[in-house]
């Protein structure tokens, strides 16, 4: 028997014959969460719809615990695999108690009827995302979100073994996200089902996901661990990310650094300077930014948005080098910004460079920055 809980075998996948994407191979493990990440139009939804049976394989196989999934009837398939799609469900006449209940479906008799085990589940389903409150509504009504989450109760009303869901976070405000999220790693963690997932969100994904999945182009460029995979290159290659970057430390987005010749220089640390980065950033204030030792929080923010940071071996005295270096740009710039951070032994310099400004007339307080008219 294979190690793997869920595993695919030579598979590719597309329409009409055509493949689209070859040569997937996909390893999990019994509670493990998969996330596919890469750009709109990738193929994210195709390669979950075709591991669902929702979409014929082009070629090759998924399997479940070594049973194959193109051997499986859909009932079969049904008590161990949920769905939730992004094709809107047609709810007409149904109350969200209603959708939620089909989920129980694989295991009633011929004529459809549930017991009174099987409303008790459908009940703590619906607690489950907390979405009891909504059971009598008409599900063609909600919101978009409040949808969503009456799609998850479903699935898990199924009691399946894997869940697949389709950009599952789409709808959904952050704290609907963060419930959403955390339900799943909750039931992957303590029931050890097997989730697999698209998201747009990479850093959410990169949280999440004990495994990340890069889908682009005709082939799956990567796979692996959330550390394996969250690199600079990798996820520049995957988005062709031209302007701005992917911050890896923070797992957020920025913005392009300001273009032209820097006025401003920004002395900071230990995480004050970020605010002031950013605000100079949408303000489209091209600034210098030091002296920053290297571990320092700021200076992950600050490297991409800054035209240049001076920095500092950590835990070391301010070189003469580095000095002279920051008290040069310094010269060149109309505006000083001081935040409020500590300084200590190994960064007492910065003392001198703050006294250097005010002596120029060009010390300001952080929240006076100045902007491209003036």
């Amino acid at each position: 028997m294979s190690e793997y809980y869920f595993r695919t075998s030579d598979l590719a996948v597309g329409y009409n014959g055509k493949p689209l994407i070859r040569d997937i191979e996909i390893r999990l493990r019994a509670g493990e969460i998969l996330t596919l990440i890469g750009p709109n139009g990738s193929g994210k939804s195709t390669i979950l719809k075709s591991i669902t049976k929702h979409l014929s394989a082009i070629r090759g196989d998924s399997f479940i615990a070594d049973a194959s999934v193109n051997a499986m009837s859909y009932k079969a398939l049904s008590k161990k695999l949920a769905v939730v799609l992004t094709e809107r469900l047609r709810g007409e006449l149904l109350t969200c108690w209603d959708v939620v209940a089909t989920g129980r479906y694989p295991y009633t008799n011929a004529l459809g009827l549930l017991d009174a085990e099987d409303r008790e589940k459908v009940f703590a389903a619906m607690e489950r995302v907390h979405a009891a409150d909504l059971a009598d509504k008409d599900f063609s009504a909600i919101s978009d979100g409040q949808r969503q989450r009456i799609l998850l109760a479903r699935a898990i009303c199924q009691e399946p073994e894997i869940i697949v869901l389709d950009e599952p976070t789409s709808f959904l405000d952050i704290r609907h996200k963060l419930e959403l999220l955390s339900i799943l790693r909750s039931m992957a963690k303590e029931k050890g089902i097997t989730v697999i997932l698209s998201l747009h969100e990479i850093d959410l994904a990169q949280k999440l996901s004990d495994k990340i999945m890069c889908v682009s182009g005709e082939t799956v460029s990567h796979f692996g661990t959330p550390d394996e995979i969250f690199r600079e290159e990798i996820i520049h290659d995957l988005y062709g990310l031209e302007k701005g970057s992917f911050n890896l430390t923070f797992g957020s987005v920025e913005l392009p650094a300001p273009a032209g010749e820097p006025r401003v220089f920004v002395i900071s640390g230990c995480g004050s300077g970020v605010r002031v980065f950013r605000r100079l950033q949408k303000e489209g204030t091209p600034f210098y930014a030091g002296i920053l030792y290297e571990n320092d929080v700021d200076l992950q923010v600050a490297a991409p948005l800054a035209a240049r940071v001076i920095t500092e071996t950590p835990f070391m005295p301010i070189r003469d080098e580095t000095y002279d270096a920051a008290l040069a740009l310094m010269k060149q710039c109309d505006a000083v910004i001081r935040t409020r951070f500590p300084i200590g032994e190994s960064n007492r310099r910065l003392a001198d460079l703050i006294r250097e400004a005010e002596a120029m007339g060009l010390l300001r307080e952080e929240d006076a920055a100045p902007r491209n008219d003036e």
